[in-house]
């Protein structure tokens, strides 16, 4: 498996070197022969090329089997007329990742208010209400006097069904249980096109319980009872905005990985920015990124239906579960190590594992 990894901006550097470092205990461990092609984006890339990403940097990943991306510095790129391309929103376009995935679970070891949970939020990626990623020609907010501004949402049947084909099929995998989030009491049309696409898939997995919850109705359920979801599938925004919820309610969103994924391509991703105000302290927690890596390789030992790969992803889970309860992690999660030796120490771990 051919990776390129990106390091990114402010913490980036840190969390990818300790990911790199435990990505390469499971492709000894596994013999997964994973080969890294190390490049740059964002700052780096803007200071030494112009732009933040470049055309050679996209035709790079897209020969790869697939990206590690780390945090980028996403509100300091505002002019795309002068190269100042926010790469996370440039490769969800370019690779077509219409589907993000985000797990969110309690840790053993890790303070949280709420019972035991373990489930996944699907978020559709690639429309929805983001302004730049809805109309060709360039955002879908306008400014129609000095007061007034609006904005448009796009919602078509292709991208509700892939985003809604992914989440029953990662749920075949659970629990069986996919639940469907929307605010079709307001948003008629566009959420109950995205219901009507999500109940056709259901079709097809006549094994899998289906109910489906109302946005704001959804976010009480979760504080209150998160252990009784599975998979959720909901459209973008409100994809955002709960997996943040989610991975929060585990204890810390440090531990939230995510990857990008679409038919060809995919990108791991953590679920946090790129905290400039911490970069270089050797405090930034990585597991994110690294159950971010996990989620890259279960995805292509999935779609290329080698078990290597997906065993590979749940010893990086088990182990960090492990490491977390133990204390082998940064002070976010109860830990008293910095960023550089969490990675090591979990890399130890993956290495004394007996298969």
């Amino acid at each position: 498996m051919k990776l390129v990894v990106l390091p990114g901006d402010g913490i980036g550097p840190e969390t990818m070197a300790a990911t790199v470092e435990v990505l390469e205990a499971v492709s000894h461990k596994f013999d997964l022969n994973l080969a890294m092609d190390h490049d740059i984006a964002g700052h780096e890339s803007l200071r030494k090329y112009g732009a933040t990403v470049t055309p050679e940097l996209l035709a790079k990943v897209k020969a790869a089997d697939g990206l590690m991306l780390g945090p980028m510095a996403t509100y300091d790129f505002k002019d795309e007329a002068k190269g100042e391309i926010n790469p996370s929103k440039f490769f969800r376009k370019e690779l077509d990742l219409f589907a993000n995935i985000r797990p969110a679970r309690t840790w053993a070891g890790v303070p949280h208010k709420v019972d035991d949970f373990d489930l996944v939020v699907v978020r559709e990626n690639t429309e929805g209400f983001y302004a730049d990623r809805n109309i060709a020609s360039g955002g879908s907010e306008m400014l129609i006097t000095p007061d007034v501004v609006v904005s448009l949402r796009r919602i078509t049947r292709e991208c509700c069904a892939r985003v809604a084909r992914s989440a029953f099929e990662l749920a075949q995998r659970r629990r069986k249980h996919v639940s469907i989030v929307h605010k079709a009491n307001v948003l008629k049309l566009g959420d109950g096109m995205f219901i009507e696409e999500c109940q056709r898939v259901a079709k097809d997995f006549p094994e899998i319980e289906v109910d489906e919850f109302i946005v704001d109705a959804m976010m009480a359920h979760v504080v209150r009872a998160p252990q009784r979801f599975d998979v959720i599938v909901t459209t973008n925004m409100f994809g955002d905005i709960l997996s943040d919820l989610t991975a929060e309610l585990s204890g810390s969103l440090g531990l939230g990985g995510s990857v990008n994924a679409g038919q060809q391509y995919a990108m791991g991703q953590a679920a946090h920015g790129s905290a400039p105000d911490i970069a270089g302290q050797d405090i930034a927690d990585p597991f994110s990124l690294i159950l971010s890596a996990s989620q890259l390789l279960n995805w292509y030992g999935q779609r290329s239906n080698d078990m290597r790969f997906v065993r590979a992803s749940e010893a990086i889970v088990t182990c960090a579960g492990q490491a977390v309860e133990h204390g082998e992690a940064t002070r976010d999660v109860g830990g008293q190590l910095g960023t550089a030796a969490t990675g090591r120490k979990l890399s130890q771990r993956i290495a004394a594992l007996t298969q």
